[in-house]
């Protein structure tokens, strides 16, 4: 047996299910980019408020391009587990907001109908940092067009990728999408709907067979699109929502709404996002398959300690960072999750540049050391050879795959050029970093020590040396 609405009722009891009506009311929530991410934070964040007895947050949930996620999905009446496991033990539970599904690449016009149905009140995005294209513009803007030519209620679109400022850029993307012609469109937009910035903060590996395996020994049929988690979740959103009344009702579930997104924000990008990008491709050269087993390592995880305590947490506004820091560092050793390093490393071109350059910036600035970026930065130059330092080869899954190993080719031979390219690379590090000397003389020494003697080494060296 499957997992479905007819089997829901032979769960165990152990097993938290939703009891509320799935099938009677429209969803008031379309989101766009249905992958395990947001199925185990929004969507669970959603499912608490049906839970509590309001019919209007149920999801129609889009897959931007891939049809297999969204037909398993289906075949499960937008059912699925989620294993909620840290140091307090392990629990599953079955969240029930997802009601529709469709894609986006092959059924575009019934995305923008839902996006203009008279339920819909929000529009959550989940597309991450290379999905931000015209083409999601137009997506969003033919949507709102036949909301505001219906003369129906303007609407809440939150982004919650790991963009700074992604309520702006988004709004700032659709509205880029207009023609003359739409005028009313944006006027109406301006004047009734809200692209708040929001925070969203949860360790999501993607699903593998064991979580699979697990899911049906705990639940007793099988689950094709079971998922892991932690414990901890964290949704921080600007107080600017089309329906002023949702705040409260956020609120309740355990949203923080606030004024000051961007404090939280950009402590997540740098921390928690910046951390895991450097372990990331650490792990992917020396062979490590998790983040797990990279923090697990004690000269890593002095590694992660010290680039967030000594190069970020200097230039942050969120006061609480120790603590932060120091969860983050526990959630990263999370036995359940097995976060693999090559998914993290995934899009690394797109990430970099929000995550580490205004930490080295910020250094820079102060006059004081920025050794642990230095060192990250060399370890992805090593990374795109696309072999590990057991010879094992793996594929890089970047836009800029292409170009980035057109640079890192010749690292071997001439590593002081390949570490110039890189660095010159605007897109990567903006435009005041690639005419640093002191910066490009830094990358160039650990890039030279990790060639010689390993990341593990020169991780080793940077600890003795920046004691």
């Amino acid at each position: 047996m499957n997992l479905s609405a007819a089997t829901l009722r032979a769960l165990p009891a152990s097993i938290h299910t939703p009891a509320y009506d799935r099938t009677s009311h429209a969803p008031g929530v379309v989101h766009l980019g249905l992958g395990a991410f947001h199925r185990a934070h929004q969507a669970m964040v959603f499912d608490q408020l049906l839970a509590g007895g309001d019919t209007r947050w149920g999801i129609h949930g889009v897959g931007m391009t891939r049809p297999d996620l969204v037909n398993q999905l289906k075949a499960q009446d937008g059912l699925y587990a989620v294993r909620i496991a840290d140091g307090l033990g392990v629990k599953w539970q079955v969240p029930g907001a997802l009601w529709r599904t469709h894609v986006a690449a092959t059924e575009r016009d019934a995305v923008v109908q839902a996006i203009a149905a008279p339920s819909t009140r929000w529009v959550t995005l989940t597309v991450t940092e290379k999905g931000y294209t015209p083409a999601l513009a137009q997506l969003l803007l033919d949507g709102l067009r036949l909301r505001q030519q219906a003369g129906l209620s303007g609407i809440t679109i939150a982004s919650c990728d790991n963009l700074q400022g992604n309520g702006h850029k988004l709004q700032a993307l659709v509205k880029a999408a207009a023609s003359p012609q739409d005028a009313e469109v944006l006027t109406w937009l301006d004047a009734h709907c809200a692209f708040p910035c929001s925070m969203v903060d949860r360790i999501v590996p993607a699903a593998t067979p064991e979580v699979m395996a697990a899911a049906q020994e705990a639940l007793g049929v099988q689950d094709q699109c079971a998922l892991s988690t932690e414990g901890f979740w964290e949704w921080v959103i600007e107080d600017r929502l089309a329906d002023p009344l949702d705040a409260a009702l956020l609120q309740s579930a355990g949203v923080r709404v606030t004024g000051d997104v961007h404090s939280y924000e950009e402590a997540k990008l740098r921390m928690l996002n910046g951390s895991h990008s450097a372990m990331a491709l650490m792990g992917a050269v020396t062979g490590r398959p998790f983040i797990a087993s990279c923090i697990g390592e004690p000269h890593i995880r002095s590694f992660v300690h010290r680039l967030m305590s000594r190069e970020v947490a200097p230039h942050l506004a969120r006061s609480d960072w120790a603590d932060y820091r120091d969860a983050l560092i526990a959630r990263f050793g999370n036995p359940y999750l097995k976060h693999s390093v090559h998914q993290i490393a995934t899009d690394s071109s797109q990430k970099i540049p929000q995550r580490w350059p205004p930490s080295v910036l910020g250094q820079i600035a102060q006059g004081a050391s920025f050794e642990h970026h230095a060192l990250a930065a060399a370890v992805f130059l090593r990374y795109t050879l696309g072999v590990d330092e057991h010879g094992q080869a793996y594929a890089l899954n970047d836009p800029q795959a292409e170009s980035l190993m057109a640079i890192g080719a010749a690292q071997h031979t001439e590593p002081e050029a390949c570490v110039h390219a890189l660095l010159a690379r605007e897109d990567l590090w903006g435009s005041t970093l690639p005419g640093n000397a002191n910066w490009t003389t830094r990358v160039t020494h650990w890039h030279q020590q990790v060639l010689r003697h390993g990341v593990n080494a020169a991780i080793q060296q940077l600890l003795a040396t920046q004691a």
